[in-house]
């Protein structure tokens, strides 16, 4: 996979604090990973939802992983996270998807 120009994700519950701060750790992961997205969207799980499959990858806390079941089907990358703003987890993670 590409790792420049893909296109990100982040949900949370209510798309306002939390996706915000996964959005942050998430630029400071791509940054050290020297990865240049193309684009990073932060969203409620409700639009999250029925958007996800116009990512590449989607991030989201480990209990709303099965709510993107068809955005993987479709080829999206879903990565859940225990701890949505440990830099170290996501790094991790992406780097087990095949991501940096």
């Amino acid at each position: 996979m590409a790792k420049d120009n893909m296109s990100f994700m982040v949900c949370c519950a209510n798309g306002a604090g939390s996706s915000l701060m996964m959005k942050m750790t998430l630029e400071k992961v791509l940054k050290k990973l020297n990865i240049k997205p193309s684009k990073i969207h932060h969203c409620a799980l409700s639009e999250g939802k029925s958007a996800a499959s116009q990512y590449d990858v989607v991030l989201c806390a480990q209990n709303f992983l099965n709510m993107f079941k068809d955005a993987e089907k479709k080829g999206s990358t879903v990565i859940g996270l225990r701890n949505i703003m440990s830099v170290q987890e996501m790094e991790e993670k992406l780097k087990e998807s095949g991501i940096g």
